[in-house]
């Protein structure tokens, strides 16, 4: 196969690039994927141009990228046997039209930067973008699961593919093995179909394999009004408060006790506050709810020895030594031994990184670090650390939270899509959680169940507000967590809630953003087939 096999399309749109129809020699493999017209290696600062032995086979020193065609993508290995290799960058020459937008995703949660931007306006988009423009929709991503972090960027007559293949902030030592680095996907829109509706068949595309839950999952989270400062007594007053509220008797709400139970850094013993935990855990469903935690599994208990920490991290555990595998394993374990139906883990992201999704724009680290074992990448490393957290937990739901959103498909069934909501302040909800959900409903059940976050139902946020958040959560078919302070808990409140705990409690259609084109905070929505419009403002 080689690049006579494609016919090259012009034209004003991206779909010109990857979206071009195969010749009849390749109509077998079912891909329309175009080979790309450069791959370079990052060195320094600097992107330095393969040689190309063939249209799939390129070449840098001992340093091989090999392009194969499959059934609907294009498959990318890698080969660097002496090289520290950092980033590989794969490129389309293109043109396209000023009205065009593009919408991508992010590395973990969002921080209210999602939205359809002019082309000109975009940077790196994590794992896939999408371009509409009256032509017609166009999409490119890599699929799910993929052993580097990959993000697409329009810039200079160029669409490139950017293979992140480092190991920590240190190039990977990849040896004599072949990575197969990514699955290139693409996918067109449909006459008559919404971009909506291409966008959800393209996440389809990316992801073989969802991982959702059998029953709708809601309930109760104390985060947003207790912010740490919580204890068994709390956790069972909380729980007794809205426990009345749940009628539907075949799906009971579960009551996540979060962030304030631990020891100090040990995520296996509980404070004085909270003592036994199985005694709690029994409590909790004496009262009709089911039992959840929060933990944070890579942070390391007192007097762990130094040498199982990332090197230059602070008091983390590198990821990439059994040891630690086997005690975050232990962790997980011991949770189903205390009686848990759902654990939410949190920080992985932030803790390996030392940085924030919003930080991550230009690089997902600092340079410089690396783990113990430099064979693989930080993509590798995260597999299989949530691989391994998985295992772990064969009978229990698993919330990520900070964790890479495109290596939790198919590993967790529920992800946290957006930063922190807020029980002190609206503009956050909105920010944070509206945004979120408008451009991350995409993903939901199409890679897992989105959480969108809690509603912090507070004195200290206009009941209005919140009353409209929780209609979108609940009514959406996505998780809905209620964190309620006693004192804002009024008869209305409780009868609202009561309706929007059975909403959330029963099977609904996936909801639809009406107005995400335009809206970077979408409030015209589709909702249980009724069209809803809110005020966030």
């Amino acid at each position: 196969m080689n690049r006579r096999n494609f016919i090259r399309l012009t034209g004003t749109s991206t779909s010109a690039l990857l979206l071009s129809q195969y010749a009849k020699a390749n109509e077998e493999t079912g891909t329309k994927i175009q080979l790309p017209d450069s791959i370079s290696i990052l060195q320094g600062s600097e992107y330095i141009p393969m040689q190309s032995l063939s249209s799939q086979r390129w070449i840098y020193q001992d340093i091989v990228v090999e392009l194969k065609a499959a059934k609907k993508v294009m498959e990318v290995f890698i080969q660097a046997p002496k090289s520290s290799l950092e980033e590989i960058r794969i490129s389309w020459n293109f043109s396209t039209s000023a009205e065009a937008k593009i919408l991508g995703d992010t590395w973990e949660r969002s921080y209210a930067d999602l939205g359809f931007q002019s082309v000109s306006s975009t940077g790196k988009m994590p794992w896939y973008c999408i371009e509409y423009s009256r032509k017609g929709t166009n999409c490119f991503g890599v699929k799910t699961g993929c052993n580097v972090f990959g993000a697409w960027q329009v810039e200079s007559g160029n669409l490139h593919l950017h293979l992140d293949t480092r190991n920590g902030g240190m190039g990977v030592l990849l040896g004599d093995r072949t990575l197969h680095a990514v699955d290139i996907v693409t996918a067109t829109g449909r006459a008559h179909e919404t971009v909506y509706a291409t966008a959800r068949r393209f996440c389809k595309l990316m992801c073989d394999k969802p991982l959702t839950v059998k029953q709708p999952v809601y309930g109760i989270n104390d985060w947003y009004f207790a912010y740490g400062n919580n204890s068994a007594k709390l956790i069972l007053e909380h729980t007794a408060l809205l426990s009345p509220l749940a009628v539907n008797t075949s799906n009971r709400p579960f009551s996540v006790i979060d962030d304030g139970w631990q020891l100090g850094t040990d995520f296996g013993k509980t404070n004085e506050k909270f003592g036994d935990m199985s005694k709690l855990v029994a409590d909790i469903r004496q009262l009709g709810m089911r039992p959840g935690l929060w933990t944070r599994p890579l942070l390391a208990k007192s007097g762990t020895n130094s040498k199982l920490f990332i090197k230059d991290r602070g008091e983390i555990l590198d990821p990439t030594l059994d040891e630690n595998i086997n005690y975050i394993q232990q962790l997980f374990r011991l949770y189903k031994v205390w009686g848990f139906d759902l654990v939410k883990h949190d920080y992985t992201t932030f803790d390996i990184f030392g940085r924030w999704g919003k930080e991550m724009s230009q690089s997902i680290t600092q340079s410089g670090w690396q783990f113990n074992d430099r064979s693989k990448t930080n993509a590798e490393i995260l597999l299989n650390l949530y691989q391994a957290i998985r295992k772990a937990s064969p009978d229990m739901y698993l919330i990520g939270c900070n964790t890479i959103s495109h290596l939790s498909a198919g590993v967790f069934e529920i992800y946290r899509t957006g930063d922190d909501t807020s029980g002190k302040e609206w503009i956050r909800t909105k920010e944070m959680g509206v945004n979120t959900m408008g451009f991350r409903m995409l993903q939901h059940r199409t890679f897992y169940e989105t959480d969108g976050d809690c509603v912090g139902l507070t004195t200290a946020v206009p009941w209005e507000k919140n009353k409209q958040w929780m209609q979108l959560l609940a009514q959406s078919s996505t998780p809905l967590f209620i964190s309620a302070q006693p004192e804002a808990v009024g008869v209305e409140q409780k009868d609202f809630i009561k309706q929007s705990f059975t909403d959330a409690s029963r099977h609904l259609p996936v909801a639809e953003p009406l107005d995400w084109l335009e809206n970077q905070f979408p409030a015209k929505w589709k909702l249980d087939k009724k069209i809803i419009t809110f005020d966030w403002n």
